[in-house]
């Protein structure tokens, strides 16, 4: 599994795999590179006593270090009188600062420890702290040892003045971002419970320094608290290999991106950590479809709703009077707001229903369909069959203007959310739905653009209530370009027995 060259266990009496006190497993793990001078300073300082509350193992992973690190860290492991069991593991080849980490987060999940400690070979993190981060994790989910806990520490500690600087507005700003509240974002001394490290794809972030702030992205995004403990700082003569500038560039860039995630507009697969989305919200406080076709739904109606998701449609509907009738792929928890609910895939058909139907609902879903061609197909004889006289269908405007812009950066991001969520099978602008529809027989009375759903982005408020309307001034001018969603009134298509009918009574007015 590992990628490493495993040396020799210690001699040293081995412990169970599972404490029989129910002690958690604690694994110190400590990448090293170039860390010769160093290493035996941070085995020496590693405390003692760590069994009185945990089972412990040490791992040290070197990462194809030319200065003989694992051999230095192999000599002081014998030499020391560490009553743990410990590994020295050698990487053939150098991964990274954060492609080490991935070996030590591997190695505890795979060896089932509860929680794991980094501690750097480099000894500017303090080892006699590790019990005290474990156990803030253990509370927690995760936990950082912060610099900056104590006001001046760091300087007192002998950090560089421009880092402090740097280290302060950074965290700063992803607080702001990302809405929490740690006082360092950028602290190598770290603990991950290892249920934790379970939950997030930390195997597809950065195999270098940017690892810390992509891993603590995806815990923040998960939903997983984050402790802190105020850390000694120590500046000896280790040498930095981080480019400052960079890693500022990158620490920023990445936490737009997250954010950009939240709001749908660009795909991380490594930030897709919250769990797929589910059911969609409501739209009916601001233009959308669902105020579009609630204002085209005549009271009284019985309605079709095809992709009902939780029913939030069909309340404002059944307190106008309505019956409806809803279809999904999945039964929402609640069903109270439907007069009747028909679990289906619509892949399939439609369903079999014996009420007349009034009005057909179409809410963002032929774009999910296989054959939408198929589908409008039946659904032209299913609403002669059962007296549908209007069907009210929106999609996402694949020609939207931002849409443009991301391809012709060569960024086509499927995600969670949006125009190019990643459930859609087929993507539609104005004239290519409104064809289908035409195809299928149908008459399109209405045809017009929505804005963007500002307010679900942003939450209501003036900003978003001024993104609406420039949205919507947009749209008058173009359509096809500003369009976020797109929105059809459709008459379905003349039946015999209609034709026959119509014929009869103009025939009857006429000779009388």
């Amino acid at each position: 599994m590992l990628n490493c060259e495993e040396t020799p266990r210690s001699a040293k009496p081995a412990l169970r795999d599972v404490g029989p006190d129910g002690r958690p497993r604690l694994l110190v793990f400590i990448p090293a590179f170039e860390a010769a001078r160093h290493i035996e300073w941070v085995v020496d300082r590693i405390p003692r006593d760590l069994d009185d509350d945990f089972e412990v193992e040490v791992v040290i992973v070197d990462d194809a270090s030319s200065d003989g690190t694992a051999a230095y860290a192999r000599r002081a492991l014998d030499r020391s009188d560490l009553p743990y069991r410990w590994s020295v593991l050698a990487n053939p080849r150098n991964q990274g600062y954060g492609g080490n980490q991935k070996m030590g987060y591997q190695y505890a999940i795979a060896e089932r420890f509860d929680v794991v400690v980094m501690v750097h070979g480099d000894g500017q993190y303090p080892p006699e702290a590790v019990a005290d981060l474990a156990r803030t994790a253990l509370e927690n989910g995760a936990a950082f040892g912060s610099r900056f806990a104590t006001r001046k520490g760091a300087i007192k500690g002998g950090m560089p003045r421009y880092k402090y600087v740097g280290n302060r507005v950074l965290t700063r700003l992803q607080n702001r971002l990302l809405q929490t509240e740690l006082t360092e974002f950028h602290s190598g001394f770290r603990a991950y419970r290892v249920d934790t490290l379970r939950r997030i794809p930390f195997e597809l972030n950065s195999n270098d320094f940017h690892f810390d702030t992509e891993i603590f992205i995806q815990c923040t995004r998960a939903g997983i608290d984050i402790g802190e403990i105020a850390i000694a700082t120590h500046y000896g003569d280790e040498q930095c290999r981080v480019n400052g500038l960079s890693y500022a560039r990158h620490v920023v860039s990445q936490t737009l991106r997250s954010k950009l995630h939240d709001k749908g507009l660009f795909y991380e697969r490594k930030f897709d950590v919250a769990g797929r989305a589910g059911l969609y919200e409501s739209k009916a406080d601001f233009l959308s479809p669902t105020t579009a076709a609630l204002a085209r739904v005549v009271p009284h109606s019985t309605v079709l709703d095809l992709g009902c998701s939780d029913g939030h449609l069909a309340e404002i509907l059944r307190s106008r009077g309505c019956r409806v009738i809803g279809v999904d792929l999945e039964e929402p928890e609640d069903t109270s707001h439907l007069d009747k609910f028909i679990r289906w895939n619509l892949d399939e058909g439609l369903p079999p229903i014996e009420d007349d139907v009034d009005v057909v609902l179409l809410m963002d879903i032929v774009e999910h369909l296989r054959s939408p061609e198929d589908f409008c197909t039946e659904l032209a004889v299913f609403c002669r069959d059962h007296g549908v006289r209007q069907v009210l269908a929106s999609t996402g405007n694949v020609a939207f203007a931002v849409q443009r812009v991301m391809l012709a950066l060569g960024q086509f991001n499927y995600g969670p959310r949006g125009i190019l969520d990643m459930t859609h099978t087929r993507l539609f602008t104005k004239r290519t739905i409104e064809r289908l529809f035409r195809q299928g027989g149908f008459q399109v009375d209405e045809s017009f653009g929505l804005p963007v759903p500002f307010p679900l982005a942003f939450g209501p408020g003036p900003l978003a209530s001024a993104a609406l309307a420039v949205n919507r001034l947009a749209i008058k001018c173009s359509t096809r370009a500003f369009s976020y969603q797109l929105f059809l009134s459709l008459r379905p298509p003349v039946d015999l027995d209609e034709l026959i009918t119509h014929s009869t009574a103009y025939a009857d007015v006429v000779t009388s």
